[in-house]
């Protein structure tokens, strides 16, 4: 992966509204979602939502297919894992089994953050 990508990937997840459009994705699956569902799922106006899209589609973190008169959006989870790998790929000074339990999802426990529990 080129640092570009990873670069473009973290800018455009680090604005609240995006990160949330793209967590919900993650949490969809391949299949997606249409457009019209995200908007109300995170009560976002139509304007607002297709801006949004359309900068994580620019960084490469969703793609989009027409199905019938609907957009669906999904998470582009080869990107998701590249950027993933990319930022943890010379964890632990070459010896990443040191730090597998930090970067493997099931192991990720809450933390509290401002006095609410998130995952860490």
């Amino acid at each position: 992966m080129e640092k570009s990508f990873a670069v473009a990937a973290l800018s455009a997840l680090a604005q609240e509204t995006r990160l949330e459009v793209f967590r919900l994705l993650v949490e969809q699956g391949p299949d997606g979602l249409p457009a019209g569902v995200i908007g109300e799922r995170l009560k976002l106006p139509a304007p607002t939502l297709s801006f949004h899209l359309n900068q994580l589609r620019h960084a490469g973190l969703i793609g989009s297919r027409r199905e019938s008169r609907s957009i669906i959006y999904a998470a582009n989870f080869n990107a998701m894992t590249a950027l993933v790998g990319y930022l943890t790929e010379n964890c632990c000074r070459g010896q990443p089994e040191r730090c597998l339990p930090m970067v493997n999802p099931a192991a990720c426990v809450p933390v509290k953050r401002n006095g609410k529990h998130a995952r860490a």
